[in-house]
């Protein structure tokens, strides 16, 4: 059960990252990229959009937003039709269209919901809004037959991603795990010199890369990154 899952990219809009967030001497424009999975048990949305920021916010990032509704229409769905929400991480550009679908449970690690609620982690109003129904995790669980959540944290403590068993190999909605395909590239590697004993120094790679290679994953995917990872061979 459960590999009959499909997968499609939702364009909701982007924003400039700073030079000094950059890490380079220029801004950088990003994608703000989500996903709609169509699973026999209903239809998941990992992520949800940019949200309306306070001024300073909106100066710092300059963000444009494309409506969840027009997005989710493209791919022939509806708010109505969203029966479970999966935000990689609370800040505003991922959690920005989950007021517009209040009492569809969201599910987010305890972690990350503690995070935001003690402040100066995202909008207080994308966190706690009317009909917001939280299903909060410790950890890993599958949450529809062939469907986990992992723990991915780093970018902040409480993030995770969704990995999906399909018929052809595994799908791994990966968030802002890394921002970027290359990044997760050269950890993937970082983590195989190791396991090959290359001797130091090598570069340090994230824990849970060890779990989501259990997966044997096909694809993974990012929500600031159009490139998509595939293995080597």
């Amino acid at each position: 059960m459960g590999k009959n899952t499909a997968v499609r990219r939702l364009d909701l809009g982007y924003f400039v990252r700073p030079a000094a967030e950059a890490g380079g001497p220029r801004p950088r424009v990003e994608p703000v990229l989500a996903y709609l999975v169509r699973h026999e048990q209903g239809l998941i949305l990992f992520d949800t959009g940019i949200g309306a920021a306070d001024p300073e916010t909106e100066a710092h990032y300059r963000p444009r937003r494309r409506a969840l509704q027009e997005a989710l229409a493209a791919a022939g769905a509806g708010l109505g039709d969203i029966s479970l929400v999966v935000n990689c991480h609370l800040h505003f550009d991922h959690c920005g269209g989950n007021p517009l679908l209040g009492g569809r449970p969201i599910i987010v690690q305890e972690t990350e919901l503690a995070a935001a609620r003690r402040g100066d982690h995202t909008i207080d109003e994308l966190v706690d809004f009317p009909g917001a129904s939280y299903d909060v995790l410790t950890g890993e669980a599958e949450i529809r037959p062939g469907v986990w959540i992992v723990p991915t944290p780093g970018h902040t403590p409480g993030h995770q991603s969704l990995v999906l068993r399909q018929n052809d190999g595994t799908v791994v909605l990966a968030g802002q795990a890394h921002d970027f395909a290359s990044r997760f590239a050269s950890d993937q590697l970082a983590r195989r010199a190791t396991l090959d004993g290359m001797e130091q120094p090598l570069p340090a790679h994230a824990p849970w890369l060890r779990r989501l290679a259990d997966f044997d994953p096909r694809r993974v995917l990012f929500a600031h990154d159009c490139s998509v990872w595939e293995p080597a061979e």
